[in-house]
């Protein structure tokens, strides 16, 4: 049965089988108990290795071999089982405050709700927790639901906003939806602006976009009763949009009284190089967060939205049981305080533009990078059989990941054939060029036959 490549490599192919034949006894026999007692699911059986701890940038096998993680799943910004953020968990719980039930808030809670609205774009100053992102996605959007009146969402092709029912329905996978039944109705969608690899082979930056904003007039036209555009403002892979599309859309979503919802659970906390991915473009309705909001620690997530929208004191649109978690609280503020005092923010900016031009000139040395994207430490390196047709290369793509997996670096293989690149904020210089080198080594051991 094939199993969808969007949200990562093929965990069930011949390299994984052939990768873990190669790994000692006892992590196989670890991999085989995992097998045993956990349900099986595409994207997350087999697993690739067994992990003996989580640290900084890094992470490290059951034999001490360590690899720079460039994945982390969205919550290592911080960096793994970061020393300030550990112990500021651990003084949470000496104070005997781990949980507050509900009618009753805490001081931690109380500080995280208001250091965001801080850090968060001017305007957004109402905040609401909850334990993950998939129930912030369905918070931000039962919020545009109550205030509009209007039922119906627009979302984006080849996206992903978490396993709820209304959450799968905005994604733009069919990986998470089918076999389902019915979906939350009235969910539309739309393809990203994409300018290497749009469907009309175009160039022009302006025409593009004005294709892609056709679409969305035409949803709207159609269909009054739109209540929120839900994006993620540079996409995971990633895609970055020009500024002009993300302007216009706003002037849109205004014109028509649609709530315009940023995902940032993955952009969100330094990840491009901004505190938030929207401030390279415009002020969302809402801004869904989550990943590093927990510090890598705890499970924790929630939105930021605007004063004007609090007026459903007749309503809960979030009632969960870790809605103001004191323990989920200390790490966020402990998060926050670190990249505030490391400048992370600053480094992922630095950092990534280092790296994002290390990776074009390795583009011009193997003409099997068709493309580099990204803003900050948020990077997608997109492999091609030829250039000039762009034909994904897929199986090619899967071979360099274990190849750098063996030299010490590990990422994601998202689409099938791009390389995504997520390293942890704290990283240097030295690791940037590690990363590039590595794949320099993987290009010419790997040549590619098309």
């Amino acid at each position: 049965m094939e199993v969808s490549k969007e949200q990562g490599d093929n965990n069930a192919g011949e390299l994984r089988a052939a990768y873990i034949d190669g790994l000692d006894e006892q992590t196989r026999n670890w991999i085989n108990e995992d097998a045993r007692y956990f349900f099986h699911q595409a994207l997350s059986t087999p697993v690739m290795n067994v992990l003996s701890r989580t640290e900084g940038a890094y992470i490290v096998d059951l034999h001490g071999n360590r690899y720079l993680d460039l994945h982390g799943n969205g919550v290592h910004n911080a960096g793994f089982s970061n020393p300030e953020i550990i112990a500021a968990v651990i003084s949470q719980l000496q104070d005997n405050l781990a949980f507050t039930p509900r009618r009753y808030t805490n001081i931690p809670a109380i500080k995280l709700a208001k250091k965001l609205t801080e850090i968060t774009p001017e305007g957004l100053n109402r905040v609401l927790f909850c334990p993950g992102g998939s129930e912030a996605i369905e918070m931000a959007v039962s919020l545009a639901k109550q205030i509009t009146g209007r039922w119906k969402t627009i979302s984006y092709w080849d996206s992903y906003h978490g396993n709820g029912f209304q959450s799968s329905t905005l994604g733009g996978e069919e990986h998470f939806t089918t076999g389902q039944g019915p979906m939350v109705p009235g969910g539309f969608h739309i393809e990203f602006p994409n300018y290497y690899r749009n469907p009309w082979g175009w160039t022009d930056r302006d025409a593009i976009d004005a294709e892609y904003l056709r679409q969305l007039r035409l949803i709207i036209k159609r269909n009054p009763d739109i209540a929120a555009l839900v994006a993620e403002p540079i996409s995971a892979t990633p895609v970055v949009p020009s500024t002009t599309y993300w302007q216009q859309v706003r002037e849109i979503c205004d014109a028509n009284g649609i709530f315009l919802i940023f995902d940032e659970i993955i952009e969100g906390f330094g990840r491009t190089g901004k505190w938030f991915a929207s401030e390279h473009y415009v002020t969302p309705d809402v801004l869904v967060l989550g990943k590093t909001l927990g510090g890598g620690l705890m499970p924790f997530a929630g939105i930021v939205t605007k004063e004007e929208y609090n007026v459903l004191q007749h309503r809960s649109i979030g009632h969960f049981t870790h809605e103001k978690n004191p323990l989920c609280s200390a790490a966020g503020l402990a998060t926050i305080s670190y990249i505030e005092k490391h400048n992370l923010v600053e480094n992922s900016a630095t950092l990534g533009d280092y790296l994002i031009s290390q990776l074009n000139e390795l583009k011009q040395q193997f003409p099997v990078i068709g493309n580099v994207a990204g803003k900050g430490l948020h990077i997608g390196v997109d492999l091609v059989t030829d250039p000039a047709t762009k034909e994904p290369a897929v199986q090619y793509a899967e071979t360099i990941m274990y190849d750098c997996f063996k030299q010490g670096i590990a990422f994601k293989v998202i689409e099938g054939n791009i390389l995504t690149m997520r390293p942890s904020l704290i990283i240097g210089k030295d690791q940037c060029d590690q990363i590039v080198d590595a794949l320099k080594v993987a290009f010419i051991r790997n040549k590619l036959h098309s």
